[in-house]
């Protein structure tokens, strides 16, 4: 199972943050220290409302150098809110964009800064596919490379399309819900009137 992504501050709902926890089997082919529980990969992603566009901050360490991933916003989620797999998913993530690529240096560690709209207002639509207004309220990563993904048990010649060539590995980290919506990270306006949750702009 990937790394799980949580939320740890959306009290002021001007900036969400996330930090994640580990879990086999991905965790030996992310980890730059992979029998050392004290140095296990830590990724941290701030994100924080600005006037024009939002600015999303990650940082991380303890990740296996020169590692290459892609991060994405993505509809869905496979983790519920305690961090466990979802028994609902059905393993589409939904609508995902494709937002950066990320590498680990050579002391394990991931920098990335983007400008987008991120937070509440986060939708794409497409009227000639009937699609609708949709959100994609969470953020996870994917191995670029799906070859170094193979010793954690995933298999090449079935790649997954996150990545510029559609050719990727598994997922790294994700999101995970929140308890009391059932909504991703990037949405700090719930509307609970609706059953679902929807995000409120």
């Amino acid at each position: 199972m990937p790394f799980p992504v949580n939320r740890v501050d959306r009290s002021t709902r001007t900036s969400s943050a996330w930090e994640p926890r580990g879990s086999d089997p991905p965790r030996r082919c992310l980890a730059q220290f992979p029998d050392d529980a004290q140095r296990a990969p830590s990724v941290e992603v701030t994100v924080v409302r600005g006037s024009q566009n939002d600015g999303l901050f990650l940082r991380g360490r303890n990740i296996k150098p020169g590692l290459a991933f892609d991060l994405f916003t993505v509809e869905h989620t496979h983790l519920a809110a305690d961090a466990t797999v979802d028994p609902a998913f059905r393993g589409n993530f939904g609508l995902a964009s494709y937002q950066s690529d990320l590498e680990a240096s050579d002391e394990g560690r991931v920098r990335a800064t983007l400008r987008t709209i991120l937070l509440d207002e986060n939708f794409s639509f497409d009227p000639t596919v009937a699609l609708a207004p949709t959100g994609a309220f969470n953020v996870g990563f994917w191995f670029d490379d799906r070859a170094d993904a193979a010793a954690c048990g995933f298999d090449p010649a079935r790649p997954t399309p996150f990545n510029g060539e559609h050719k990727a590995g598994p997922l790294a980290m994700i999101s995970t819900l929140d308890a009391s919506t059932g909504l991703g990270p990037l949405c700090t306006h719930p509307d609970n009137s609706t059953t679902p949750a929807r995000c409120s702009p």
